[in-house]
């Protein structure tokens, strides 16, 4: 288990894939799945792989998109204005390398603009620069080249570069995208492992499009699936650095899988909490429990679609998430896979019948 996932996470988090240009994370799955079950695709792009049974419907959702960019204007000089996809944190853009994704399928690499200290007033090295005050240089000396010869045209796909690395501590990786390979690796290798168990239940393996900017995805997946429950698979941002307080945390490297009871976007159904919990205790899987001020997961589109959802969300704590840089533990990955194996073990008809009874 250990090997696969490691493997399967260097592949993952190295395709280019920013919201609404998820091929290359589609064509992972179908290739990871396609002898598990019946492979479809919604009209958005979302990816589905159905496991046989006869009980209740189970869907096991991660999203395939990762935060990027998309050229939105080129200076007469050669320099690419850009819009994000997702949310991004100005500080964290400058001087960093991303890669332009073209319609020929080459990939040019771009560095983002940084102005050195010795050119800014000691009043500005303070100030946050806008994107529209921000380009990226391909190496170009004027936009013919950027066009003719690069072949870089306006709406192209842009993701950062950052390796998967192994960091010094033990068990921890940073690499980019871990939001939200991570959960799509889990719901690959769940399918996997499912596939080939005993299970009460059909469970449809889905990874969705556009979660980044705004769940858009999610919504159709969950009106062509039609599930009965729905595990959601995420990459939460970790609480355990400089500036959190540490007895407060909530989402600690290390701490287990995160099992998410609120966040601004979904009350999680509190029967299909308690199973979560029971279930980890019972299985002495490594846990924490978050209730979130901020954010928002699929479980925001499925849990509101046909006439109501119960969803779980299961996280493996992340840290610097939105940036070129993440950083995981892998055994709250483990965990999660642990965790979601064994309740989709318990979901037969009656469990998930209770979860919505009067």
């Amino acid at each position: 288990m250990r090997d696969a996932a490691l493997s399967l996470l260097q592949t993952l988090t190295q395709a280019h894939a920013v919201s609404g240009h998820e091929e290359e994370v589609r064509k992972i799955f179908v290739s990871e799945l396609g002898g598990c079950g019946m492979i479809s695709m919604d009209r958005m792009g979302s990816v589905f792989c159905e496991i046989g049974g006869h009980g209740p419907r189970v869907m096991i959702a991660g999203h395939m998109d990762e935060v990027g960019f998309m050229v939105q204007s080129i200076t007469p000089d050669g320099f690419l204005q850009f819009v994000t996809l997702g949310g991004w944190w100005e500080h964290v853009l400058l001087a960093q390398r991303v890669e332009i994704l073209t319609r020929s399928g080459e990939k040019i690499l771009g560095i983002i603009s940084s102005r050195p200290p010795h050119f800014l007033p000691l009043s500005d090295r303070r100030q946050v620069m806008s994107i529209e005050q921000i380009y990226i240089d391909v190496g170009a000396v004027n936009r013919q080249e950027v066009t003719e010869k690069f072949g870089i045209s306006l709406g192209d796909p842009v993701a950062p570069i950052s390796p998967w690395t192994p960091m010094a501590g033990e068990d921890l990786y940073a690499a980019k995208a871990l939001d939200n390979r991570l959960g799509m690796a889990c719901a690959i290798q769940a399918g996997k492992i499912l596939a080939a168990t005993s299970h009460p239940n059909c469970c449809i393996i889905t990874g969705t499009v556009q979660e980044e900017v705004g769940l858009r995805g999610a919504k159709p997946a969950a009106a062509m699936v039609r599930p009965d429950v729905a595990i959601v698979l995420e990459a939460p941002p970790a609480d355990d650095t400089p500036g959190f307080s540490r007895s407060d945390s909530q989402a600690r490297l290390g701490g287990g899988v995160q099992i998410r009871a609120f966040d601004p976007t979904a009350i999680t159904n509190p029967r299909l909490l308690h199973l979560a919990i029971e279930t980890a205790q019972r299985e002495g899987i490594p846990y924490q429990v978050a209730v979130r001020r901020s954010g928002g997961t699929d479980a925001g589109s499925i849990h509101v679609s046909t006439y109501g959802v119960p969803c779980i969300v299961l996280g493996v704590p992340t840290r610097y998430i939105h940036s070129h840089n993440g950083m995981m533990n892998l055994l709250d990955y483990i965990h999660m896979l642990e965790l979601t194996i064994a309740l989709v073990k318990r979901m037969d008809e009656a469990t998930v019948d209770q979860l919505v009874a009067l």
